[in-house]
């Protein structure tokens, strides 16, 4: 039975939340049963007006009262590949981009209404004679740490979905796969699907109220996730002061100028060791620094800490290795910052994907060197190799998390977004 709260003893939030992660007709009919059809504006016929960067998202996001910019609450991402061997038709170009087209129309670009972005990886652009520009870093996806041993996602295509509104993804998701010719009043001439095979999905959420509806799945206590907390992990993220700007992982060069590379990693979570084994101390310590945890620095979720982390009062992690025997997640982040920034635009967010509570890290940078180097940081092999404290044990987060895909994708600017070339010489309105 449906109430204002609850659904047969479900919260509303996590049933919508059930409804993304289920899908399809099925998933849409749950929403729009609890929820009711959204009202929902419509986005611009002339969408000249719409940015060039697929990934300019900050503008349209909602903040904080401290003005750091929130990730949509509600996503899916979308994995496809082409039939065939060899590169795209003319024809299945026109498709795609008739496609995303329809979803611009359809819905404002906005957190309340629809944000998207399209990625392509290496094994697609391999499968074209000319190779990339040189402006233009996306090497095949590899293992980042010599304790991981993750599946390499080679699918060519990734479609990020995004918005506050859980009913705005299920739809924009169903246009996509052809299964709706008309979405929020506007037909829908074609879907991606009509000329590419669907390879994997996955979903997510994110923000205040979110993970703590899922201690179920997470296998810890009732009320061991903070209600406040916008990740299962308990703490806020994606502080202004500890996010590249949109300027900093954009392209600057070449005839992909104006996007990013993006790199996605799945991942699973010890939320039951993070909370039941470990105590609050324990927490701040390994997630921001120890400094932190010895000086109450971080209050709740970290709400108090403004628009940053507060790196700049935490010691050098092998220093705070040395003392406390722990190095913060954080301050390991200090090495890789230029410019006094960091070098990766993050839009994670948690998943209950196959019943287990995980991670779907998503970030944007100019390179993959970058995310690379970045990663390499959080490893802290060298906090290890000269201090007590172990490759993974007391190393920040590694302990509590494992990396089951990794993907690597290139995100053209919009007017190269439909099944692009690897090299192409004139940008192609779409």
């Amino acid at each position: 039975m449906t109430t204002g709260d609850s659904v047969d003893g479900v919260s509303r939030r996590s049933f919508l939340k059930r409804a993304v992660a289920v899908g399809g007709a099925v998933g849409l009919s749950a929403c729009v049963e609890q929820e009711g059809t959204v009202d929902v504006p419509r986005g611009p016929e002339d969408r000249s007006s719409l940015p060039a960067r697929q990934h300019a998202w900050n503008d349209v996001l909602a903040t904080d009262d401290a003005g750091n910019v929130l990730n949509a609450r509600h996503h899916v991402l979308v994995l496809l590949s082409l039939p065939e061997p060899g590169p795209p038709t003319e024809e299945m170009r026109s498709t795609v981009a008739s496609a995303f087209g329809s979803l611009e129309r359809a819905y404002a670009r906005s957190n309340r209404g629809l944000l998207f972005t399209v990625g392509y990886s290496r094994s697609y652009f391999d499968r074209f004679d000319d190779p990339l520009p040189e402006s233009v870093d996306l090497p095949h996806p590899e293992p980042l740490a010599p304790f991981e041993n993750p599946e390499m996602d080679d699918a060519d295509v990734l479609v990020h979905l995004a918005s506050d509104l859980p009913e705005v993804v299920l739809r924009a998701e169903q246009a996509l796969r052809g299964n709706s010719r008309r979405i929020n009043g506007v037909e829908v001439t074609a879907g991606v699907t009509d000329v590419l095979q669907s390879v994997d999905r996955r979903t997510g959420f994110v923000g205040a109220g979110l993970p703590a509806e899922h201690t179920d799945v997470a296998d810890v206590s009732e009320g061991a996730i903070p209600e406040e907390a916008p990740f299962f992990m308990g703490f806020k993220s994606g502080f202004e002061k500890n996010q590249a700007s949109e300027d900093r992982v954009t392209i600057e060069s070449g005839p992909f100028a104006g996007g990013a590379t993006e790199h996605l990693s799945t991942m699973s979570i010890d939320l039951e060791q993070w909370y039941e084994q470990d105590d609050r101390y324990q927490r701040v310590a390994k997630m921001f620094c120890p400094g932190h945890a010895e000086a109450g620095t971080v209050e709740g979720v970290g709400e108090n800490l403004g628009t940053s982390s507060k790196m700049d009062d935490c010691a050098d992690p092998k220093a705070a290795a040395r003392e406390y025997g722990i190095a913060g997640h954080s301050q390991k982040m200090l090495s890789v910052r230029e410019d006094d920034s960091p070098i990766i635009l993050r839009r994670d967010f948690d998943s209950t994907d196959g019943d287990r509570p995980g991670l779907h890290f998503l970030a944007l940078q100019e390179t993959i060197d970058d995310f690379v180097r970045t990663r390499a940081a959080m490893n802290g092999t060298d906090v290890a190799a000269e201090t007590a404290v172990g490759t993974r044990t007391n190393n920040g987060l590694l302990q509590y998390i494992a990396v089951h895909h990794r993907g690597n994708y290139l995100v053209p600017p919009r007017s190269l977004r439909a099944l692009p070339p690897a090299n192409p010489g004139t940008e192609v309105s779409q």
